[in-house]
C-alpha cells in the first residue's frame, strides 16, 4: 500500500513512518521536512498536499499542536490553537483527502488519553481529543466505498518525557505506540479509538 504518513518527523510519527515501511511504500510529510510539507491549520496547504501525493490508500496523521497550560492563564487564542490545528487539521485531513483515497482505504488519526484522563494542565487539549474521537466514531457512518476511519490514543510517550525532563517511567515506547496505528492500516477495524496501551 502507498500510505501517507502526516506527522512523520515527529517522536510518534518517525516510529510510525518506520514500521510501517518494512511492508509498504510511505509518504513521510512534515511541517518543516519530509517528502513533502503540510501546515494542518491551512484546508488549502491539505489540498494541495494531497493533489501532489494522490493515488494513496492510506492516510496517518499523527500531528497536531494544542495548548498545554493552567486553565487561569490560558487565552482564546490558546484554545483556538487546538481547535484550528489538531483538531479541525484533522477533520480537513480527511474531508479534503477522501475524493483521493483508494477504495477500501483507511484515514488514522490522533487524539490521546488526555480526552478520558484529564490532568490539570489540559483543559485546552482534552475537548480537542474528544472532539476527533466524536468525529471519528460519527464519520465512520459516512464514509464511502468501504473506506475505514480510525483513531489512536497514545499516552504519555517516554521519548516526549525525556525530551520535557520529566520522569519517563509511566512513558510508553513511540515503538510500542506505533503498533496501534499500524492494527488501524493494516486491520479491519472502522470506527474505533484504539487505546494505545493496549500494545505495551
Amino acid at each position: 500500500m502507498k500510505i501517507v504518513v502526516i506527522g512523520a518527523t515527529g517522536t510518534i510519527g518517525t516510529a510510525v513512518a518506520g514500521a510501517l515501511a518494512k511492508r509498504h511504500d510511505v509518504v513521510r510529510v512534515g511541517n518543516r521536512k519530509g517528502d513533502h510539507r503540510v501546515d494542518l491549520a491551512s484546508p488549502d496547504s491539505i489540498k494541495k498536499l494531497f493533489r501532489a501525493v494522490a493515488p494513496f490508500d492510506a492516510v496517518v496523521c499523527a500531528a497536531g499542536l494544542a495548548k498545554f497550560g493552567p486553565l487561569i492563564k490560558l487565552t482564546d487564542e490558546d484554545f483556538q490553537l487546538g481547535f484550528s490545528n489538531k483538531l479541525m487539521g484533522q477533520i480537513n485531513v480527511v474531508r479534503m483527502g477522501l475524493s483521493q483515497i483508494a477504495d477500501r482505504g483507511s484515514f488514522t488519526l490522533t487524539s490521546g488519553i488526555l480526552s478520558l484522563e484529564p490532568m490539570p494542565g489540559s483543559a485546552a487539549i482534552s475537548p480537542v481529543n474528544a472532539g476527533i474521537e466524536g468525529f471519528v466514531r460519527a464519520a465512520s457512518l459516512e464514509m464511502p466505498r468501504d473506506v475505514r476511519i480510525n483513531a489512536v490514543s497514545p499516552p504519555w510517550v517516554k521519548e516526549t518525557l525525556v525530551a520535557l525532563g520529566m520522569d519517563p517511567s509511566p512513558g510508553m515506547p513511540a515503538e510500542a505506540v506505533a503498533k496501534a496505528y499500524v492494527e488501524s492500516v493494516e486491520g479491519a477495524k472502522n470506527g474505533v479509538v484504539i487505546d494505545a496501551r493496549a500494545f505495551a
